[in-house]
């Protein structure tokens, strides 16, 4: 800076002034300062600054499960705003549902002396986030509670937006409903599953523990699901998704055996008003549950001392996609609904290539 001062002819306070945009400086001395900048190619200590100002680095992490997934790079997004409303960049990084690799990647970014952090929890205990609490670096749980450490967190309503949407599949008279959905031992697929089970109480329907499966990691896994259930003796009238990725599962499913059957499914489906068929989705505001956990870290960057905040983010129960069926060309390659004595669409059906489904879709 005193480089930049002895080049501009000015005092290094005006230098200062000039660099962190400070109001009342002269026009010319801003000019002649910025001349010298560019010469000289000085560019700011902001770790210093910060340090200075009380701040770690001015840079704040988030941890994801996989941001190859839409739903984790709108969170990427949302968060990032708020951040650079603070002067804070993000750095963010995928855990690949790894707890080693979560655990590793808290550590090295507590070791950068990060600001804080808002993870996605994938470990079974978080006890060790709990001496870099401690130590002042604050953490937000996005989506999952974690165990073992009390920390602020964010989630969305999963049980009573399961159990909407499992109402609007009784109020259309289904009892046998089938349920497919990830791993059971996920939290928020264990939510949503009690959403179904509350509304089916609550209606006096007995739950048979036959339709419900889980393990559905890909919309091809879901197609399998949903394949099994219908050859089954009793197949279910009706199927509850417990997120986006088995909602294309299953409707892959039943458009390839041409079957109207309800579904309700758990998150928005991108494209979703374009499927030649009505189905009901519980969604919700993806950059509200974002942003409540960056603004209640930053919150928590300026007050340590507040107690351990709990926010729900709400859902609701929408339907998307056409009451009937787009109508068709038929032209090679094309997919064409099948119908009674549809002789064309079935040897059109034939001819179009295997991979052209719903299954090219990666969503939340």
């Amino acid at each position: 800076m005193r480089d930049v001062a002895r080049e501009a002819g000015v005092g290094v306070t005006t230098v200062s002034r000039v660099v962190n945009n400070a109001p009342s400086v002269q026009p010319e001395y801003v000019e002649r300062v910025r001349t010298a900048i560019s010469k000289l190619g000085f560019r700011r200590n902001t770790i210093g600054r910060d340090l200075r100002m009380g701040r770690r680095t001015a840079t704040i992490g988030l941890i994801v499960e996989d941001l190859r997934n839409p739903f984790y790079s709108l969170v990427a997004y949302e968060v990032e705003q708020i951040g650079r409303s603070h002067d804070t960049l993000l750095v963010t990084a995928s855990s690949d549902e790894d707890p080693i690799r979560e655990r590793e990647l808290i550590k090295e970014l507590c070791q950068r002396d990060v600001d804080g952090l808002i993870i996605v929890p994938t470990a079974t205990n978080h006890a060790f986030c709990q001496p870099e609490i401690d130590k002042g670096v604050p953490m937000v749980f996005l989506d999952r509670p974690p165990d073992g450490v009390e920390a602020d967190l964010v989630l969305l309503d999963n049980a009573g937006g399961a159990l909407a949407g499992t109402r609007r599949l009784i109020e259309k008279g289904h009892r046998r409903i089938g349920v497919i959905g990830y791993e059971i031992s996920v939290f928020t697929i264990q939510e949503r599953v009690r959403g179904f089970r509350a509304a089916m109480a609550e209606a006096g329907f007995p739950v048979d523990e036959r339709l419900l499966r889980f393990g559905s990691l890909t919309p091809a896994d879901a197609s399998a699901d949903v394949a099994a259930l219908l050859d089954a003796p009793q197949p279910p009238t009706a199927f509850f998704c417990c997120n986006n990725r088995i909602t294309v599962g299953v409707l892959d499913e039943l458009w390839r055996r041409r079957l109207q059957l309800d579904v309700a499914g758990f998150d928005d489906v991108e494209f979703a008003d374009f499927l030649p068929r009505p189905v009901t989705l519980i969604v919700y505001d993806i950059g509200q549950l974002a942003r409540r956990a960056a603004e209640l870290l930053f919150r928590r960057t300026r007050d340590r001392e507040i107690n351990a905040q709990r926010i729900m983010v709400p859902t609701r129960v929408i339907t998307r996609g056409r009451a009937e069926p787009y109508p068709m060309r038929a032209q090679p390659g094309n997919l064409v609904p099948a119908s009674a004595g549809n002789h064309e669409a079935d040897q059109l059906n034939r001819r179009a290539p295997a991979d052209q489904d719903l299954r090219h879709v990666k969503p939340h």
